[in-house]
This record gives structure tokens, C-alpha cells and sequence, in this order.
């Protein structure tokens, strides 16, 4: 995924960044309200963290304008806020999540695929793709019931595929969900990674549509 993190806390914030890079993800990272406007106004994003005490503002307001903007982004709150009139005062104002710190980064990384899968509209981390068995919510991938290993980035572009089951993805949008604002991608990078894919999990496991991008295929 592409995130966007809100986060004023240079401690935590690299923390949080760092971790969900190692995951695979795309993360931007910024501390303050004005900037993550301004962010979300240049690029389209999968998933918003969103602290609540900002210097600039309160997220709850940020989180609020968003929606009646009509943006249906998935937000997960991240605050030192743990009233329990805190928690319904962000989940009433639109937050998908509610994670109060201190958090472990796994219980993150968990929360972050739960909310991916219901907004790809299966909830169901269990996905069976011709000879593979693909468990999102453990991020693995057995082919005749023997373990593939994936590196980060190559789990993170399978998944793109498979929570998009038909829909063609263009090659920017591939680069956008794996790599931040400022990094250096080489112009074969995606096509680098979707070789390396159909090498350990069948030719047809990603489908070329010339000129338009890639979709999943059948894992044969």
C-alpha cells in the first residue's frame, strides 16, 4: 500500500515509517496537518495513520473534513488519547481504526492488512489461486503446498494483484504503491519484480496488458 503517515513524534514516526517500509509499503511521512493536506491534494493514497495532536491542529478535525469531502480513505488513528471517549469520538468521525500508543508494530502491521482487506471488499485473508494458497493476514504463499518465499517488495506487489482480482494496474500505480515521495525507481523496476514473481509463482500468476499494465492471472 501507499501510506501516508501523520505523525509529529521524529521518534515514533521513524519508527512506524521504517517498519511499514520494511512490510513492503510506500510511506510518507509528515508532522503536520498542512503538509498531509498537501500530500493527499498530489497523490493518491491506500491508507492514512493519523495522529490526533498535531501542531498545527487536532487530526479529529483533518479526519472530519475528509469526509465531508468525500474521501473515503482508510484512516487508523494513532494517539496517546485511550478514553474511551476518545475512541468513539474518532471512530464517530470517520477512523476505520483506533491504536493507541504505546503499539507494537506487528499488532500495526496486523491492523493495517485487516483494514487493506476489507476495503479490497474481502475480508477473507484466505485466497486460493489455481496451485497457490495465498494467506494475506500471514503474508505467505504456499504453490503445491510447498512455501515461496517472497522478499518485501514482492510481497507488496503480489498483494497489490491479488486484492485487485481482474482489475488492470498500471505501471505508475505499481511504482506509487511501492515507493515513497523522492525515491529513485530505475524504469524496469516494476517489470524486474514481476519477472522475479512469475519465477517463483508460474508464468501466468501476472498477466501483461499491452500498453495499459498488469492484472493477476490464474497461477498457472
Amino acid at each position: 500500500m501507499r501510506i501516508l503517515l501523520v505523525e509529529d513524534d521524529t521518534i515514533l514516526g521513524a519508527a512506524v515509517r521504517d517498519h511499514i517500509a520494511a512490510d513492503g509499503h510506500s510511506a510518507d511521512w509528515v508532522g503536520r496537518l498542512d503538509r498531509a493536506a498537501e500530500h493527499l491534494d498530489a497523490a493518491p493514497y491506500d491508507l492514512i495513520l493519523l495522529d490526533l495532536m498535531l501542531p498545527d491542529g487536532r487530526g479529529i478535525a483533518f479526519l472530519r473534513g475528509l469526509r465531508r469531502r468525500g474521501d473515503v480513505t482508510p484512516v487508523i488513528i494513532l494517539t496517546a488519547l485511550d478514553q474511551i471517549s476518545d475512541r468513539i469520538e474518532g471512530l464517530n468521525a470517520g477512523a476505520d481504526d483506533y491504536l493507541t500508543k504505546p503499539f507494537d508494530l506487528a499488532e500495526l502491521s496486523a491492523r493495517l492488512a485487516a483494514v487493506a482487506r476489507r476495503y479490497s471488499g474481502n475480508p477473507n485473508p484466505l485466497v486460493d489461486l489455481g496451485e497457490l494458497q495465498v494467506d494475506l493476514a500471514a503474508r505467505t504463499v504456499l504453490r503445491a503446498g510447498r512455501r515461496v518465499d517472497l522478499t518485501a517488495r514482492e510481497w507488496a506487489l503480489f498483494e497489490a494483484f491479488v486484492q485487485r482480482p481482474g482489475q488492470v494496474i498500471s505501471k505508475a500505480q505499481l511504482e506509487d504503491r511501492l515507493y515513497a515521495f523522492g525515491s529513485e525507481v530505475e524504469s524496469n523496476t516494476i517489470e524486474v519484480h514481476v519477472s522475479r514473481l512469475r519465477k517463483k509463482l508460474g508464468a501466468g500468476v501476472v498477466e501483461t496488458v499491452r500498453g495499459v499494465g498488469y492484472r493477476l492471472g490464474d497461477g498457472r
